[in-house]
């Protein structure tokens, strides 16, 4: 299943209710975004580490039926609508380095979803996939020429 526009625009509207609760002006905090996906009923739900409710919405295609896993379809949705309004989250006044984290139903760390940091770029899981057979395979290369 494939985001659609609208969905994309739900989940853009909800990351940008977290950041009007981080102005770029307001003394910075220490904490994460924590969000949690609700399969019976579509929510996603953000919250901060003290999980305190920070929004929460309805993303409609995530209502309809479907034999895929919900929790990596919505996270590869969330990190395209955050790549979307990268510019404002990552002036939110949130400590640097944090992270957008997807929790399971019962509060468990599934995964970071988006890392913000000035100094380390945060490259994802599908564009590394095999890259330590390629460097295995230049290194071998490289040695057997010598």
């Amino acid at each position: 299943m494939k985001a659609t526009p609208q969905t994309i625009q739900q989940i853009q509207r909800a990351i940008r209710k977290v950041t009007e609760k981080f102005p770029p002006t307001a003394d910075p905090v220490l904490t994460d975004i924590h969000l949690q996906v609700k399969p019976e009923s579509g929510e996603l739900l953000a919250f901060n580490d003290e999980m305190e409710e920070l929004t929460r919405i309805v993303v409609d295609q995530w209502l309809e039926p479907t034999e895929e896993d919900l929790y990596n379809y919505a996270s590869v949705a969330i990190k395209q609508s955050i790549s979307g309004i990268r510019d404002l989250v990552e002036k939110m006044s949130i400590m640097h380095p944090f992270s957008f984290v997807m929790m399971g139903e019962d509060g468990e760390t599934m995964s970071d979803i988006y890392i913000v940091d000035d100094d380390t770029m945060i490259l994802d899981t599908e564009l590394l996939k095999g890259l330590d057979k390629e460097l295995d395979d230049f290194l071998k290369n490289l040695l057997e020429d010598d």
